[in-house]
């Protein structure tokens, strides 16, 4: 390593990565969804964000948007801009508790026997999978 490049690296700001937020209609609702899901707690919030995590660990944010269209998946017509994959041991008893939770199922079903896509209460995507 030269002595530019080792200057430049001790002078480059450390990043952690923190939090993914998704836009939103409610923000303690889907705060609530998926703070049930994965067993996380409540950081920070307002009546507009809401922060969950966990010691040391990465969190999920939730952003009131006050135009917040829904995605449309898998109708093109409006995007779905981003989706969680959760790693899980089994499909079934996995996909029961997120419905239970608020979650719905669309009828496309791209994964087969390896993964599966549910609609959170936001309508974003998110997978469910036995791969990870």
């Amino acid at each position: 390593m030269t002595t530019e490049t080792a200057s430049t690296s001790a002078s480059a700001p450390a990043f952690r990565y923190a939090a993914v937020t998704f836009d939103c209609a409610d923000p303690a609702e889907l705060a609530r969804f998926y703070g049930e899901s994965l067993g996380m707690s409540v950081l920070f919030s307002t009546d507009d964000f809401v922060l969950l995590g966990k010691e040391g660990a990465t969190g999920l944010g939730f952003n009131r948007l006050a135009d917040y269209r829904p995605p449309t998946w898998p109708d093109p017509a409006q995007e779905k801009q981003a989706h969680i994959e959760l790693g899980v041991d089994d499909l079934d008893v996995a996909e029961k508790r997120l419905l239970e939770l608020g979650a719905s199922k669309p009828e496309f079903q791209p994964g087969g026997e390896r993964w599966r896509v549910l609609l959170d209460p936001a309508g974003h995507p998110l997978c469910i999978t036995t791969l990870v």
